[in-house]
C-alpha cells in the first residue's frame, strides 16, 4: 500500500470537513479571491496566504502565475503541515492506530460492518478488515475518493512541496501532524462511524456537491462557498475544533515566521474567512489582509 497516497487522501478529506463547516457567521467580503496579501504592522516586506482544497481533480486543478509568483518571491513556505519532514509518514501511521484491545469492527457493529465491508470490496477492491487496528478517520480519509469524479487527483500541497524543492525554499509546518490528528481523535467515534455510514451510503449526493463546490473554487466565489457550506448537512459538528481553535493556534506561528521573512502560507481556503478565520484574525493583529488579482 503506497502510504504517501494515504496521507493525501486523509489531507483531502480534512480539507472536505473544513470546507463543510465553514463558519455561520462568516465575513461578508465581497472580494473574492484565493489569495491575500499581509502587509503592515512593521513587517518590511509583504507575506501571502492562499487558500487550497486539498483534494481535487486534476482537469480542475489550477495555479495561476500571480500565485507563482507571489510563492517564488517568498522567502519560505509554511502549509498546515511540514510536508517534507522525513518522519510525517511513521508518525502518522502510529498515530492513526487504535489503542491496543480495540478493534474498528467493535466500533461499528455487526450490521454497519457488512454494509461497509461490501462496499470497500466493491468501490476498491478492498476489505474492512485489513483497516481493522485503524481509527474511523482511516476509512473516511479512503472514501472520500470515491466523492471525485475522476481518477487522477491534484494536490496543491504536494505542487508546493515540489515547487519549494525545486526553489531550494524552506519548507515549515504551522502544527504538527500530532495536533491535527488530534482534532479528528477530540471528536467521538461515534460521530465519526455515522458520518462514515452517511457517506457511504449517499455518495452520488455528495458527488454533486462536491461538484459545486469545485466550481466556487475554481471561480474563487468565497461567498458561494460559504452559502453551500452553511446549506449542507453539518459535518459531525465539531467547527470549533476543525476551524476556530487551529486558525488562533496558527497566528502566533505566522506572525513568528512573517517577522523573520516573507513567507507564502497555504492553508484550506475553509480556514480563511470569518470571525474566527485566518484574514480576521490577522486583521486584529493590525495587519493589512487585502485580496490579490489572480
Amino acid at each position: 500500500m503506497n502510504w504517501t497516497k494515504m496521507l493525501q487522501r486523509k489531507l483531502g478529506m480534512l480539507s472536505l470537513f473544513v470546507f463543510c463547516t465553514m463558519l455561520s457567521n462568516a465575513q461578508d467580503d465581497k472580494s473574492n479571491s484565493l489569495l491575500w496579501e499581509i502587509s503592515g504592522n512593521g513587517l518590511q516586506q509583504p507575506s501571502y496566504l492562499f487558500g487550497t482544497i486539498h483534494m481535487i481533480c486534476k482537469k480542475d486543478f489550477f495555479l495561476s502565475d500571480v500565485a507563482k509568483e507571489k510563492f517564488t518571491s517568498s522567502k519560505q513556505i509554511y502549509l498546515e503541515l511540514d510536508m517534507d519532514d522525513p518522519q510525517l509518514q511513521v508518525n502518522m501511521m502510529r498515530l492513526m492506530q487504535l489503542p491496543a484491545g480495540e478493534s474498528l469492527k467493535s466500533k461499528f457493529g455487526e450490521k454497519s460492518s457488512s454494509k461497509l465491508d461490501s462496499f470497500l470490496n466493491k468501490e476498491m477492491s478492498m476489505r474492512l478488515a485489513v483497516f481493522d487496528r485503524f481509527k474511523p478517520m482511516m476509512l473516511i480519509s479512503l472514501i472520500a475518493q470515491r466523492i471525485l469524479s475522476c481518477t487522477e487527483m491534484e494536490s496543491y500541497e504536494m505542487s508546493f512541496v515540489k515547487m519549494a524543492s525545486q526553489q531550494k525554499k524552506e519548507l515549515l509546518g504551522l502544527e504538527r501532524i500530532d495536533d491535527q490528528v488530534a482534532v479528528f481523535d477530540a471528536i467521538p467515534d461515534s460521530a465519526e462511524i455515522r458520518s462514515i455510514i452517511n457517506m457511504i451510503g449517499n455518495i452520488d449526493e455528495q458527488k454533486v456537491e462536491f461538484n459545486r463546490m469545485v466550481a466556487f473554487y475554481r471561480n474563487q466565489d468565497l461567498k458561494a462557498l460559504y452559502k453551500l457550506m452553511i446549506e449542507s448537512p453539518e459535518m459531525l459538528g465539531s467547527q470549533e475544533l476543525l476551524l476556530d481553535r487551529r486558525n488562533q493556534h496558527w497566528i502566533p506561528v505566522m506572525e513568528s515566521a512573517m517577522k523573520k521573512s516573507p513567507t507564502f502560507f497555504a492553508v484550506g481556503a475553509g480556514h480563511l474567512p470569518g470571525n474566527n478565520g485566518v484574514i480576521e484574525l490577522l486583521r486584529k493583529q493590525g495587519y493589512t489582509v487585502n485580496p490579490v488579482k489572480l
